[in-house]
């Protein structure tokens, strides 16, 4: 993986306003947020993509993930809340680094999200459950 500005927040060579630290999680504030409060959650394991994490590292998260978002709204007043996971460039991944956005939602403050749905035929429902089914 490559060197990425998490892996350099870890380690300490660059500084971050730190919420959250324990042996396999980092929590942070975003240093260009959408709304007050904005904080990153990211495991220290190195991965790219949520795939690409390790189960144990991905629990860890999971496990951090829900207190860190009753503090962020405890602590902003906020009482709505985007958490937010993009994997790939593609998919507007600007840092390499598995990472979770908790963002404190107060009507329009910033974060636009538009939602064009498809069409699922039903038949091809059922045939491409069957397909992931059989990469589980």
């Amino acid at each position: 993986m490559a060197e990425t500005i998490f892996k350099k927040i870890i380690a300490r060579e660059i500084p971050a306003d730190i919420v959250y630290e324990d042996d396999d999680v980092l929590a942070f504030l975003d240093i260009n947020p959408l709304s007050k409060g904005h904080t990153l959650v990211i495991p220290k394991e190195p991965a790219e993509t949520l795939d690409q994490l390790s189960a144990d590292a991905a629990a860890a998260v999971g496990r951090v993930l829900p207190r860190v978002a009753k503090a962020v709204l405890r602590a902003t007043g906020a009482k709505d809340f985007n958490v937010l996971q993009n994997n790939g460039t593609a998919a507007h991944q600007a840092v390499l680094h598995v990472h979770f956005h908790i963002i404190p939602r107060a009507g329009k403050d910033g974060l636009g999200i538009g939602w064009p749905t498809q069409r699922l035929e039903p038949h091809e429902a059922k045939l491409l459950a069957q397909q992931i089914k059989s990469h589980l």
